[in-house]
């Protein structure tokens, strides 16, 4: 039965009718359009059909074939497409088979409106990010980028250079700090700039579609494999690759894609023909792949292979001279044709320049844009001082004073910055060793610690203790994080 709306179609498998009418009714206020099967071969089937499909809905219990059985086949169909698995019991073991399988969210009977909401926005818009085709900069967007900076002036000096090699470059920063933008600009340089910039973003799928979407497979490789499919590299074939978050690369691909930028070949997955390809390789990543190596979660000799060039974004607190000038680029961007920008204020451009942006140049550009809907620059003002205020507060709390006692005399004393990093790095070792002795039970790992289990998370968090580094599930605590990190996967638009 279908329900037809102008939004995009979405299929739902559900054997009960009560739970397919109320999820049809729900869709539709949505916005969708709705098709809906009984079991999983009417699924398969109407995917067979050819009929256009933006997402599932799959149940996990349902006659005939059962949902992640039906996970399986589709994901051997078409492996980009988003796929929600839902259930009538909240099973730990259910939802990490489901994610382990391919599905993107697991939603839990009886599902609220805002919870399908979110799954659905968030489960469309990971798709379309994953494949988004990078934009050409502009000299406008170029200029305004890079601004005054002296670091930023050496790497705009270096392009020119760079461009015209075809080392691979590898391309570190924060998130939002503009990493894509410059691997934009490298291939604007370079005597390929009339051939194909590709992007994939390597965690925002699951790694068996990664695999697929590089290398491309024959048909009948696989169940579903209709037809022969080209990958990105063969449709890069004289331009250039750009993986993103490179960082988050499984380990079994780091081998495969490190024999690719050896021999500059490969085969296409259940093919024995070799393809001989001519691709530049750049990688960005905001990981810090020494110490990934280190944790055995970054193969060694890809990283070289990578870093031939290398290219450290600063984040945009440590470039403040140039934050009141992208700030007016955006502000020129983003603002309707008819409609004058508003003007930034003395006291905004100070409060500006003074907040630390942790997220980098993309939130500077939603303030921006949250600037011109408002137009009101004291409200704004009074939020980034709400939000510095906020991390002071979040901070530990400091030990009260002591008396004072006679300090000897340093001749060189370490600066704050070394005393920091220090103190870092001494909270990230000794999570890490409570983490593996408890197999990354978290819960235990807080006990060791002698922290609550929030403080626990927020210091992970804090430190990029991602659970990405989690060796194996062993432990509901661990699964429920593994779901949370999976379900929720972001992709990055000025990376």
């Amino acid at each position: 039965m279908q329900y037809t709306n102008n939004g995009p179609t979405i299929l739902v498998g559900e054997d009960e009718s009560e739970v397919r009418g109320n999820l049809a009714i729900a869709l539709k206020a949505l916005g969708y359009s709705v098709e809906l099967a009984q079991d999983g071969d009417e699924v398969l089937a109407y995917l067979r059909s050819g009929s256009e499909v933006a997402a599932v809905l799959l149940d996990i219990v349902m006659p005939n074939r059962d949902g992640l059985e039906t996970l399986s086949e589709i994901r051997l169909m078409d492996p980009t497409l988003p796929v929600i698995m839902i259930s009538g019991s909240s099973s730990t073991l259910n939802a990490v088979a489901a994610m382990k399988g391919g599905a993107v969210d697991f939603l839990d009977k009886p599902i609220s409106h805002e919870s399908l909401r979110k799954a659905l926005t968030q489960a469309l818009e990971m798709r379309r990010a994953a494949y988004a085709p990078p934009v050409r900069t502009t000299a406008a967007v170029t200029k305004a980028f890079f601004g005054t900076n002296p670091r930023m002036k050496e790497i705009q000096s270096r392009l020119g250079l760079i461009g015209w090699s075809d080392a691979p470059v590898l391309i570190q920063g924060e998130t939002g700090s503009g990493k894509e933008i410059i691997a934009r600009e490298l291939h604007a340089q370079s005597p390929r700039a009339n051939q194909p910039l590709l992007k994939l973003n390597c965690a925002a799928l699951p790694p068996e579609l990664v695999e697929s979407e590089l290398f491309g497979y024959e048909r009948g490789a696989f169940t579903g494999a209709f037809r022969t499919k080209a990958g990105l590299f063969e449709t890069a074939d004289g331009g250039t690759i750009l993986l993103d978050e490179i960082g988050d690369m499984e380990i079994r691909l780091q081998a495969k894609l490190l024999q690719v930028l050896q021999d500059q070949e490969f085969q296409r997955i259940g093919g024995k023909e070799t393809i001989k390809v001519d691709v530049r390789i750049m990688a960005a990543t905001h990981r810090n792949l020494e110490c990934a190596i280190s944790e055995r979660t970054f193969r060694e000799d890809l990283y070289y292979r990578l870093n031939v060039i290398n290219l450290h974004v600063p984040a945009l607190r440590e470039r403040k001279e140039d934050i009141v000038a992208i700030a007016q680029f955006l502000m020129q961007k983003h603002s309707a044709k008819d409609v004058p920008p508003p003007g930034l204020t003395h006291e905004l451009k100070h409060t500006m320049i003074n907040y630390r942006w942790p997220g980098n140049v993309r939130e500077l550009e939603n303030f921006i844009r949250k600037l011109i809907i408002f137009r009101d620059c004291s409200s704004l003002v009074q939020e980034l001082e709400a939000k510095a205020a906020h991390k002071l507060v979040s901070a530990p709390p400091t030990v009260e004073a002591k008396p004072a006692v006679n300090v000897p005399l340093v001749e060189n004393p370490p600066v704050l910055e070394q005393v920091i990093k220090a103190k870092e790095q001494g909270e990230t070792d000794a999570i890490l060793a409570a983490l593996h002795a408890t197999r990354w039970n978290r819960k235990q790992a807080a006990a060791r610690l002698k922290i609550g289990y929030k403080a626990l998370l927020y210091k992970m968090k804090k430190l990029g203790l991602e659970d990405s580094l989690m060796p194996a599930v062993t432990h509901a605590d661990d699964a429920s994080g593994l779901i949370a990190t999976t379900a929720h996967v972001v992709t990055a638009h000025v990376d």
